[in-house]
């Protein structure tokens, strides 16, 4: 199928809906939505294989790129991926998010590369949701040069609490409590392998977001070559395998990184901007093998502080 060059407007919901389709081109379009279009989505792959969506403008009022593979037990029973997607040169002027998986992804999501994209002004720009009940494996997600601008929460968000409530860090961190743990079954979701390279975002709520569950923690996430100004710095809670390769970061307050109960951090390289007070702070009793290497903190007043739970050799700096 080939969409090429026509614009679609005002949609009451989803504006363009690719399900159980494959070999698809979609390029040069345009899709306008008003900002207040709750459920106005741009453009959303569902169980899709092989797509090619290139040239393309978006200016909705919710997710604006989606990838989707089906809701809850349906979607694990119908068991069609998402897979085999490149998505470049877009533009996104305004949406939830620039570009998104999920939150109904129970069929899997796979195999997408993401290039060459702007982001301007959109609530989030990079945005990967989902939630307890799901199921599903989002997996092997390349994203690279991407530009963002004035994205009023996370530049990049990885939310496994969608459509619910999460435990407030600031709740967490007074009490020193770890958040509780379910069982995992086939409605448990999972995150996991994805690359996040040369992305670049100008002015965000939260840098970064990465938010696991206690059973199932968001794995083997790297971010490498970003730099982001931000009021606040990168949030790790649940979280495993994460690597921060040259990842620099201008906070306007808090720490510039800050991990809780999260395994196998590795930050290497960057360095403390001018006027840090704390650079890494790490919570819970969970967190562990957390590694610093070849990363300049000469800014930083406090480089490393640890809180309650924290173990000893939990951090460690060369």
């Amino acid at each position: 199928m080939l969409l090429d060059g026509p614009t679609f407007q005002n949609s009451p919901a989803w504006n363009i809906h690719p399900l159980l389709s494959e070999d698809l081109v979609i390029r040069n379009i345009t899709v306008l939505n008003p900002w207040y279009s709750q459920n106005g989505d741009g453009l959303d792959l569902d169980s899709c294989r092989r797509a090619l969506v290139y040239n393309c403008r978006f200016d909705v009022g919710d997710d604006a790129i989606c990838i989707k593979s089906g809701k809850d037990e349906y979607g694990r029973r119908r068991g069609r991926p998402t897979e085999d997607v490149v998505i470049t040169d877009c533009v996104v002027y305004h949406g939830h998010g620039g570009f998104t998986v999920g939150s109904e992804m129970s069929g899997g999501v796979r195999n997408i590369l993401v290039e060459r994209c702007t982001f301007l002004g959109t609530d989030v720009g990079l945005r990967f949701k989902t939630t307890r009940g799901r199921g599903g494996v989002v997996e092997k997600i390349w994203v690279r040069d991407v530009q963002m601008k004035d994205i009023p929460t996370d530049a990049i968000g990885f939310n496994m609490y969608y459509g619910g409530e999460a435990p407030t860090e600031a709740a967490d961190a007074k009490s020193g409590a770890s958040r509780p743990r379910m069982p995992v079954t086939e409605a448990t979701p999972q995150f996991r392998d994805m690359v996040l390279t040369r992305i670049v975002c100008r002015g965000a709520g939260r840098a970064v977001m990465l938010e696991g569950l206690p059973e199932m923690p968001i794995r083997g996430i790297v971010l490498d070559d970003v730099r982001m100004s931000a009021r606040t710095g990168l949030a790790a809670v649940d979280a495993e395998a994460i690597t921060l390769r040259r990842v620099d970061i201008t906070a306007g307050s808090g720490p510039v990184l800050a991990v809780r109960d999260s395994r196998e951090v590795s930050i290497e390289g960057g360095a403390a901007p001018p006027g840090t007070g704390v650079f890494l702070r790490v919570d819970g009793a969970g967190s562990g093998r957390i590694r610093l290497s070849a990363v300049d903190l000469k800014n930083a007043s406090t480089p490393i502080e640890t809180g309650a739970g924290v173990a000893p050799g939990a951090v460690t700096r060369k």
